[in-house]
């Protein structure tokens, strides 16, 4: 698999797939919207434009699709364009272009119909029972990717749970923003058990993946650190390793959910209302309510077996790994977070 594709690398888990690629001796291509620094040869476009797409994908022997849309609150038809539509053009292209192999990056959520989830497997994707325009439109996705597995096109997916590192401006930055900001509480007793996974061991896994696709063709992979612990602790380690205070208010779940819907109504009604500034990042929905007071963690071992694979960096390695970060950033620029914790 020596030229690849990399879908969505300009986000923390898309670029960390590139660079690994890249270090390995593949020649790596990354299909984004906006231009980065990153030193990949870029096609700039939007997975949903066939005429982008067929210019990244050309002379490509696999693809590692990641670009997705992935806020918690939107338009289901910018959910539907970008994820679904854009995972269709994108496998018709793959297939006119003779690609061999396609890696979907996916999510638990697909299989999630909103309740706890203990010791899971990589159960069916449900687009019908999915929670959330983000968890039905990728289940939506998988389901369409996973059905153009032949043996001309290879297809796997891979569902990465909750993925964190330095410099994300999703899972941490949030927690962050809102633990400095004193607005960060946690949902219920803070007791269920989750199952997270750090960015290099994430992107270790969608690399074996597409390396044992012989093996893995056809089937969906549930990748984690395999190291559930309770959310209420794993929100506190990271504010801490962040610098951030850790959250000391628990709000029960009812009235948790209770807010959320409130708060999606406001965002609802602020795109229609002239002259009202739209929101777009609700501190609480009823899907994150959820997920934040259901347990959320998954057997392994088809996928450690299946992939060859096993999680190296550990929580707390991950964790140092925060810590040291605003540092490495100002020294060495953009480098693996791993690499740096190593220089320590």
């Amino acid at each position: 698999m020596s030229r690849v594709l990399v879908t969505g690398a300009s986000g923390m888990l898309g670029g960390a797939v590139a660079d690994l690629l890249a270090s390995r001796g593949d020649e790596v291509t990354v299909l984004q919207r906006r231009p980065s620094a990153a030193a990949h040869r870029q096609v700039l476009g939007d997975i949903a434009d066939p005429d982008a797409v067929r210019r990244g994908v050309a002379g490509q022997d696999a693809v590692v699709h990641l670009a997705a849309k992935v806020d918690v609150i939107g338009p289901w038809a910018d959910y539907a364009r970008t994820n679904i539509e854009g995972t269709r053009v994108l496998v018709a292209v793959a297939r006119a272009a003779g690609v061999c192999a396609l890696v979907q990056v996916s999510s638990p959520s697909v299989a999630h119909s909103g309740h706890s989830l203990v010791g899971a497997g990589a159960g069916p994707a449900d687009p019908a029972r999915a929670r959330g325009h983000y968890a039905r439109s990728k289940a939506a996705a998988e389901v369409l990717a996973l059905g153009a597995d032949s043996p001309e096109l290879a297809v796997t997916a891979v569902r990465p749970h909750l993925v964190w590192g330095p410099g994300d401006t999703q899972l941490v930055g949030r927690i962050v923003q809102r633990a400095r900001a004193g607005r960060l509480a946690v949902v219920g007793a803070g007791t269920a058990l989750v199952d997270t996974t750090y960015v290099d061991n994430a992107a270790t896994a969608i690399v074996a993946a597409l390396d044992r696709i012989e093996h893995t063709a056809g089937s969906a992979y549930v990748i984690t650190n395999g190291e559930p612990r309770p959310i209420g602790e794993i929100i506190g380690d990271i504010c801490r390793a962040s610098g951030a205070p850790a959250p000391r208010r628990h709000v029960p779940y009812p009235l948790a959910w209770g807010a959320g819907a409130l708060m999606e109504g406001v965002v609802a009604l602020s795109r229609r209302a002239p002259g009202m500034p739209t929101l777009t990042q609700p501190p609480m929905t009823r899907f994150l309510a959820e997920q934040l007071s259901t347990a959320h963690w998954f057997d392994l071992r088809e996928t450690r077996r299946d992939l060859d694979w096993t999680p190296s960096v550990p929580l707390q390695r991950g964790l140092q790994a925060l810590r040291t970060y605003p540092d490495q950033a100002r020294r060495l620029g953009r480098v693996s977070a791993m690499r740096g914790v190593d220089d320590q």
